[in-house]
């Protein structure tokens, strides 16, 4: 039996332990019988579907089906809620996913801000905290941040600690999935032997998942925003730095050690300033948001009647300025879109994706950005490579890693029923 999601892509998770009778005789039988959860995937995909369609749809003997249902209505993630439409015979009872029997936290640690999202099982933003902070600079201050704002969101979500399934986390770092919790010292020396995964596991007493944030911009986009319905698309966060992530065959691509997706540190200029990983040129230099503000600076004096004379000039005021039509905000974007199209159209192609998503600080932009750099990319592909390909904005807006960094609990949860734990046993839950 084969599902439209999820696709298991996350290679490394913790395995809860001390779920509820219910789940532990659930998640035994799925030992044994590996349609178990596939079941409960379609019964989550379809939202309302009886018993004679789910035999239907799988292949499955009605005996094995309705065994299988018991053990899931015994969990109370599915529910009978009445009945359907006559077939020509006995009107069948219908089973509905409960989306809202648990939650799941979702932060997105960026390297200038944090957000926290606290989403049900549908992926449904019931609470979204964002805060700016020097993240690169100050793990310390991060660390507390970050407890604070899961504390609030959870509060706002009213959302019970007993009915959390798990932590999402995404990072600003390549993430290697031999060494999950540790964070790349080139690109946050600060945090040397640092991390989030463990102080976040020992204050929750939750599970820990953790990613790469484009990665999880990538996962977010391929569930719920402009990636749905493929099988092949790329999302790229242009912020402070530059990352891409990448969806192939509907699973996150990670490479061998985690670092698939750098294209910020893609070289486009040999002769172009040192970036913070020890190359010349990369894509950073010229988008990454301390480049946009440098280049803007750069510019003023020839623009003395520019509605940023006289501001205090970073990433808002000049997307705030160009969305206002001012011409150097629109030459600053549009040179952005161009070196950015570089990079894209050699991925184009490499990898002819279906869909390439923008997000980040400069994905509010919309059309400002898109247009000019789909005329990048269609002066450097091949005609057939762009014309498979939609580039567009972000579906997700700024919630958009965070709400990865929830999916990817789920997608894990709906992997490995040993994340469905209820009641109070917490206790001895191992973090990632």
């Amino acid at each position: 039996m084969e599902t439209k999601k999820p696709k298991r892509s996350d290679p490394f998770h913790p395995l809860p332990r001390g779920a509820s009778a219910a789940f532990s005789r659930l998640a035994a039988a799925a030992r044994v019988r590996p349609h178990v959860p596939a079941l409960l995937q379609l019964i989550w995909e379809e939202g309302d579907i009886s018993r004679a369609e789910l035999a239907k749809r799988t292949g499955l003997s009605r005996s094995t089906v309705s065994e299988i249902v018991g053990e899931l209505l015994a969990t109370h993630l599915v529910a009978e809620v009445g009945t359907g439409e006559s077939q020509g015979g006995r009107r069948p009872i219908v089973l509905r996913f409960q989306y809202d029997g648990f939650g799941i936290v979702g932060i997105d640690m960026g390297a200038t801000h944090v957000g926290v999202a606290v989403t049900n099982l549908r992926g449904e933003v019931s609470s979204w905290e964002e805060r700016s902070h020097p993240v690169r600079e100050d793990p310390r201050g991060t660390q507390a941040l970050v407890f604070e704002l899961v504390e609030r969101s959870l509060r706002r979500a009213g959302q019970d600690l007993k009915r959390l399934l798990a932590i999402g986390l995404a990072v600003p770092s390549p993430v290697d999935p031999r060494r999950p919790d540790h964070l790349s010292e080139v690109v946050m020396p600060a945090w040397a032997g640092r991390s989030l995964v463990k102080p976040l596991h020992d204050r929750f007493q939750l599970p820990v998942v953790v990613d790469n944030d484009a990665n999880l911009g990538a996962l977010a986009e391929h569930w719920w925003g402009a990636g749905r319905g493929v099988d092949d698309s790329v999302y790229i966060k242009v912020a402070t730095g530059v990352g891409s992530g990448h969806i192939i065959g509907g699973r996150i691509y990670r490479g061998a050690s985690g670092t698939a997706g750098e294209i910020g540190h893609l070289a486009i200029d040999t002769q172009g300033p040192v970036c913070i990983c020890g190359l010349r040129g990369c894509l950073a230099t010229f988008i990454g948001t301390p480049a946009l503000v440098a280049r803007t600076l750069t510019l003023l004096p020839k623009h003395p009647r520019s509605l940023l004379a006289h501001k205090k000039i970073d990433i808002t005021a000049i997307e705030d300025a160009a969305l206002a039509g001012d011409p150097l905000g629109l030459q600053v974007v549009e040179e952005a879109a161009d070196r950015l199209g570089i990079a894209v159209a050699g991925m184009l192609n490499l990898m002819n994706p279906a869909v390439v998503a923008i997000g980040g600080s400069l994905a509010r932009l919309g059309e400002l950005l898109i247009r000019p750099l789909r005329e990048s990319v269609r002066r450097r592909s091949w005609v057939s490579s762009v014309a498979a390909t939609k580039i567009v904005a972000s579906e997700l807006g700024v919630r958009n890693v965070a709400v990865g960094a929830s999916t990817l609990v789920l997608q894990n949860a709906l992997e490995d029923l040993r994340f469905f734990p209820t009641g109070t046993a917490r206790h001895g839950r191992p973090h990632a």
